[in-house]
């Protein structure tokens, strides 16, 4: 399949610098919502288990040092000293664990690759988040637009209906429906306005900035033609289910673990030390003195064999069968999951879909419903009543359909993202370098030294606490044409 929504770079070098583009704000968000960089950083500390279970089967070595004082010496000894210093180094080398270390290492590189799966998924929604948001500022410019137009509307007819009653053309009912049908009208527009604050506020909360001039998204392109062609690219791709696949691989490593805790063990230990007495053994002989310092070194191996421990170890292997049952069955569970979402998503992109055919039938026919309305008034056939009438109904299918585009739209994104094709590296997005999380994975994994670490951690994503309130001012020509979602393949 070709790549996701690629239309979006090439749509967005059509625009102008100041206006911004789909492209643009998905770029924005991807470099900068803290949803993201936060599942970055997790991924990353994620990323350090496999040097964590590696080092149990790496070589330690410790060195130590002590000074004793005795305080209390056993009397008629003269080889007991009175004071020591003692400083040596301890070495060990895990020689066979029972397979501990080499399962654990399988089971944190799984759960590695199920946290990649899950920063896929975390990128997914935020896309859709993105896109919903970008959305619901251009369907509220266009309804805002709409009823600030239907109160110009409605205030010429009031002036008019006043002075037809002024020359007896009308009665006072008439003004009187004029004026309430307008105030009803300017009470919307005051909700229209603060929708449209309420989502710039919630575009900044997700893309990072304050909305400028958005101009109408290209087509999506690879929409499936059915719901099984979704279905199945679904359970190859979906990044949710991917994650559950690998999370039920590393819970079998983990019963191999806890295997390991009834096996025999063995260990290669060594130590080298150096003692001094500080001049404190004293040999009672006159003119015979006694070494105050001596050397040891030894080397040995260790063979640990389990012989009881309470059934402590059946109840750790138990407990990690149960846990990969629960593994298990969370994969039929988001599989169950991802199978309604995008059945449920390819409904309703099909549903909005058709609602933009028939909203717009609706539009064209209440358009020329109100022409002749207005025409049949000229000449006494109708009343005020039936042109504000008529001119809320054409209002209403015009907001029907300005919403209709956004809900086919937003359900079409959301569609691709069920099916796996919403993320950063299906969307052509035009960010420089994309994020990847095996160079760190990669970094971290062959780590041994014991004071290595990263520099201290300083904020990633853009705050928006210095952004201005946003206001219900329109800037641009607000998008109110069709937008075309693409055809099915």
């Amino acid at each position: 399949m070709k790549r996701v929504l690629t239309a979006l770079l090439i749509a967005s070098c059509a625009w102008p610098a100041t206006a911004t583009t789909l492209q643009e704000a998905l770029v924005e968000a991807y470099k900068s919502n803290p949803t993201i960089t936060g599942a970055r950083a997790n991924q990353r500390a994620n990323d350090e288990n496999t040097a964590i279970q590696r080092a149990r089967g790496l070589p330690a070595l410790n060195a130590t040092s002590s000074y004793t004082e005795y305080v209390v010496i056993p009397g008629g000894s003269f080889s007991n000293p009175q004071r020591q210093v003692f400083a040596g180094v301890t070495g060990s080398v895990p020689v066979y664990q029972g397979g501990a270390v080499s399962n654990s290492i399988k089971a944190a590189d799984a759960r590695i690759d199920a946290g990649r799966d899950t920063l896929r998924d975390t990128e997914s929604s935020l896309f859709a988040n993105v896109v919903a948001a970008y959305m619901d500022v251009i369907r509220d410019e266009a309804i805002l637009a709409l009823n600030q137009k239907q109160v110009d509307v409605l205030s010429v007819n009031l002036r008019a209906s006043r002075d037809r009653f002024q020359v007896g053309d009308l009665t006072r009912t008439d003004v009187a429906q004029s004026e309430a049908r307008l105030a009803l009208q300017r009470g919307q527009l005051e909700q229209a306005q603060a929708n449209l604050i309420t989502s710039r506020e919630n575009y900044i909360r997700v893309v990072g900035s304050p909305p400028v001039d958005l101009q109408a998204p290209p087509p999506l392109p690879g929409l499936p033609a059915d719901p099984q062609t979704a279905v199945s690219t679904a359970l190859d791709s979906n990044p949710g289910l991917r994650a559950a696949q690998k999370n039920r691989d590393a819970a079998r490593y983990d019963v191999g673990v806890a295997r390991a805790t009834r096996l025999p063990k063995i260990s290669i230990t060594g130590q080298d030390g150096y003692n001094n007495y500080l001049n404190s053994i004293k040999s009672g002989v006159p003119g015979v003195s006694i070494p105050q310092t001596n050397n040891s070194a030894q080397v040995g191996a260790t063979l640990s064999i389990p012989l009881y421990q309470g059934g402590g170890p059946a109840a750790q292997i138990r407990q990690a069968q149960q846990r990969e049952g629960a593994a298990i069955e969370n994969i039929t569970l988001t599989e169950r999951n991802v199978v309604s979402q995008t059945r449920s998503a390819f409904a309703a992109y099909q549903a909005s879909s058709a609602l933009i055919v028939s909203s717009q039938a609706a539009v064209d026919a209440n358009t020329l419903s109100l022409e002749g309305v207005r025409a049949e008034n000229s000449v006494g056939n109708r009343t005020i009543l039936d042109i504000l009438n008529a001119e809320q109904e054409l209002l209403n299918s015009q907001v029907n359909l300005v919403s209709a585009r956004r809900n086919s739209y937003v359900a079409g994104f959301s569609l691709l993202a069920a099916m796996g094709r919403a993320e950063a590296r299906d969307l052509g997005l035009d960010a420089g370098t994309l994020y990847d999380p095996v160079v760190n994975y990669k970094r971290a994994k062959h780590s041994i030294f014991d004071w290595d670490g990263d520099p201290r951690q300083t904020p990633v994503a853009t705050r928006t606490v210095d952004t201005p309130p946003q206001t219900s001012v329109i800037t641009g020509e607000p998008v109110i044409a069709p937008l075309k979602t693409g055809k099915p393949q």
